[in-house]
């Protein structure tokens, strides 16, 4: 693998320390759960909370079987898009795991978060790995991959969260993160917008867990960097508070549910496509 020296994908971002803390509030969650909030539907679209807990287990041994242990041998049919792939496996593993008490996938769920951060560990973060496909097709570093998926455990907790009426993981040390790693893919998000060298969009994420990020043109593509725009009169400016950002880019709300939100300034056109942002396969 090649070694990373700059991306344009912004600073890099650890979150290794944070995933058995993610684990353990979920843990905290699920051990009181009774069989009826176990049974309780989630945000994910016909999926209970035993099911979201089992692809959440399905997600974490896969990881380990593909990239610790090489195992292979899953790949889509013949003309199969690979979000299609992605959502027939994912949903053939909740359906098996279905035949798992909540006991039992408990257990599996607990003795897996440590051989990941054990496995990730080991890894240079800066090498270049598989692409992260919603921040671009291109080879992501995998420091980028890892914060993927620490997104996607956090997404699917407070999935899980909302359902039994828990309180959400909203505390910054676990928010500011998941809103850090889901801005990583605004430079491929604005890959159609043509702009002269140099034009600025930003994007303000307001609150404890948020921040300022700038993409800048050139002539290579947009480039992503943590702080607002010198420049005085950007391209276009998007605002917007924390709990809607992620929610926008994971398409749990649309932009048009949420306009008094968010605020824009500049181009409509490129504020409209910045809103348009997915952080998550879809």
């Amino acid at each position: 693998m090649a070694r990373m020296t700059a991306t344009h994908w912004g600073p890099p971002i650890d979150v290794l320390p944070l995933f058995a803390r993610e684990e353990q509030a979920l843990v905290s969650v699920l051990t009181d759960l009774d069989a009826g909030q176990w049974a309780a539907p989630t945000a994910c679209p016909s999926w209970t909370v035993h099911d979201v807990a089992a692809h959440i287990l399905g997600d974490k041994l896969g990881r380990l079987s593909r990239d610790r242990d090489g195992h292979h041998v899953e790949e889509p049919r013949e003309g199969e898009p690979f979000p299609s792939f992605l959502h027939r496996i994912n949903d053939e593993w909740v359906r098996a795991c279905r035949r798992l008490s909540p006991e039992v996938l408990f257990a599996l769920l607990v003795d897996s978060t440590a051989q990941l951060t054990d496995m990730w560990k080991r890894h240079d973060l800066d090498e270049l790995g598989g692409p992260v496909t919603w921040a671009g097709p291109e080879p992501a570093p995998r420091w980028l991959d890892v914060a993927r998926e620490y997104t996607e455990l956090w997404v699917h907790q407070q999935q899980i969260r909302e359902a039994v009426g828990a309180p959400l993981l909203d505390d910054p040390e676990f928010r500011a993160p998941v809103v850090d790693t889901f801005m990583r893919a605004l430079p491929h998000t604005l890959r159609d917008v043509e702009a002269r060298s140099g034009r600025q969009v930003g994007y303000t994420v307001t609150g404890s867990s948020g921040g300022q990020w700038t993409a800048r043109a050139s002539a290579k593509g947009w480039t992503l960097d943590r702080g607002a725009p010198t420049s005085r009169s950007p391209l276009a400016s998007v605002a917007t508070d924390a709990d809607t950002f992620w929610r926008l880019c994971t398409r749990t709300v649309k932009p048009a549910d949420v306009e008094d939100r968010v605020a824009v300034k500049g181009d409509e056109g490129v504020c409209a496509t910045v809103l348009e942002m997915v952080s998550v396969i879809a």
